[in-house]
């Protein structure tokens, strides 16, 4: 080749390369943090943030090893691993045009040929071709169209570990819920065991009256119906309470029926986190992350979509040895070197198209994040309000709780006194065992309230979850190289 074509085959490519880095359809730059959301919450204003491991909060030494357990070993967690191992895989895939491309080849043939000479014996000739090279390409990245691949290859990664993070909150979430139902459900069946004793010791007392004559036989069958009214409470409660230790039990990946927990008693409410501001939200949500980051990879794949439509600008070379046998290989060498330029005529309007579908789906994905910040916001909301209002409920059902158990008191006074009959006793009885039962599962929602507040407002904690996967890899990698 002259020399002046290789001057100017090298001044194309750097002028390709210069252009490359302008990257005219780049995006702009989103502010994600304009959103309009207020600038308090409506309930608590303290600046503190909640504690990173919230249910460490609870002071339950078995709490916290399930929920470490089930960070490690739930399902749906080790799928969020496995799939941002995909998100990584694809995303290097998208980037990999910004490098050059370099292959191997060999080639070996062999002939045999005869013909015959006129009057003379057979001649057989022989043909061997051994062949061994390179060859190499690369695409100039002229319009920007393989960096906003792999910007957008990248994001959908960052996205997909944020996917992870949002996963491992809800199953922490979770894990403590069914803790919390469970411990409530022994303690109804607690308070029931202790009605029903109650409620026979009446029943005997009513009979024992019945056969002095100081009671009528519809004061005995009213009470048998009480006993038999709490004792066919239970059943449920125990129903209850082993399909939840089943939901636990697959929470931390193991069969059902597998799981046993130590009783405890229901801790009290832990000192109230502070919220923060709500803009707060945008940092500390992993589904607001991820919904962001998908928003802006679809900017790139929009720009990705536009620079599609131009020309693509390439260059080849090939290097390659020959010989006709392994010993003079290196005899003979070729070398070649080759530019081309590829771009649509006409496609029908399919690369149009493709960019009008880049871009409706950032339109989607722009309302996506606004629904997941606003929703978020919301849950934050709906945590503080049903907390707030929970503890005055139960103050109040507290305050009924002791103006009935006043009630049923006066009552079996004036009964002994033969002043009323059994009903109104009866009655202030069946009042106090009802709201004792009740307030265990009001006390037990208001620390699931708690627990939505908890996972309504974040956290970083998810930075230290460890790869269940990494090793399986570490052995696999080993293996490989053996």
């Amino acid at each position: 080749m002259p020399e002046y074509r290789k001057v100017f085959l090298f001044i194309a490519a750097l002028a390709f390369a210069a252009l490359g880095a302008c990257s005219p359809f780049r995006p702009a730059d989103r502010n994600l943090a304009e959103m309009d959301l207020p600038k308090s919450y409506s309930l608590y204003t303290e600046n503190a943030t909640a504690p990173d491991r919230w249910w460490e909060s609870f002071g339950s030494d078995n709490l916290n090893a399930l929920v470490k357990e089930a960070l490690g070993e739930n399902f749906d967690v080790r799928k969020a691993w496995a799939r941002l191992k995909q998100a990584n895989a694809a995303a290097v895939q998208a980037g990999a045009d910004k490098y050059p491309t370099l292959s191997g080849n060999g080639d070996y043939s062999y002939k045999k040929q005869g013909s015959d000479d006129a009057g003379s014996s057979q001649t057989i000739t022989e043909t061997e071709k051994h062949t061994l090279g390179l060859t190499a390409g690369y695409e100039f990245d002229v319009w920007g169209r393989i960096e906003a691949k792999a910007k957008s290859g990248e994001l959908n990664a960052f996205a997909s570990r944020e996917d992870l993070n949002a996963a491992a909150m809800t199953v922490a979430g979770e894990v403590a819920n069914r803790w919390i139902e469970i411990q409530t459900q022994r303690r109804k069946k607690e308070i029931l065991q202790k009605q029903l004793e109650t409620n026979r010791t009446y029943l005997e007392l009513l009979e024992l009256r019945f056969r002095n004559s100081l009671a009528t036989a519809l004061d005995v069958f009213q009470q048998r119906e009480q006993v038999a009214r709490v004792k066919a409470q239970i059943p449920p409660i125990e129903a209850r309470e082993r399909t939840l230790l089943n939901e636990l039990a697959l929470l931390l990946g193991k069969p059902a029926g597998t799981l046993e927990i130590p009783t405890e008693e229901l801790p009290g409410l832990p000192e109230r986190p502070g919220a923060g501001i709500p803009s707060e939200l945008l940092a500390k949500r992993p589904d607001i992350r991820a919904a962001g980051m998908r928003l802006t990879s679809s900017d790139w794949s929009v720009a990705e979509a536009r620079a599609n439509r131009l020309p693509s600008f390439t260059i080849s070379g090939d290097a390659a040895y020959t010989g006709a046998q392994l010993a003079t290989l290196f005899n003979g060498w070729a070398l070649g070197l080759a530019a081309s330029i590829t771009g649509p005529i006409f496609d029908g309007g399919n690369r149009a198209a493709e960019v009008d579908k880049a871009r409706a789906v950032v339109n989607e994905r722009l309302e996506d994040y606004k629904s997941t910040v606003y929703t978020a916001f919301k849950e934050v909301e709906d945590a503080m309000i049903n907390e707030k209002w929970q503890i005055e409920y139960i103050k109040a059902r507290e305050d009924q709780l002791e103006a009935a158990r006043n009630n049923f008191d006066e009552a079996g006074s004036r009964y002994l006194q033969a002043l009323v009959d059994y009903l109104p006793v009866l009655s202030a009885l069946l009042s106090v065992q009802e709201l004792e039962l009740s307030l265990a599962g009001d006390r037990s929602d208001l620390l699931l309230y708690r627990v939505a507040l908890y996972r309504a407002l974040g956290g970083s904690w998810t930075a230290d979850l460890k790869d269940p996967y990494s090793a399986d890899d570490n052995s696999n990698s080993q293996e490989d190289q053996e």
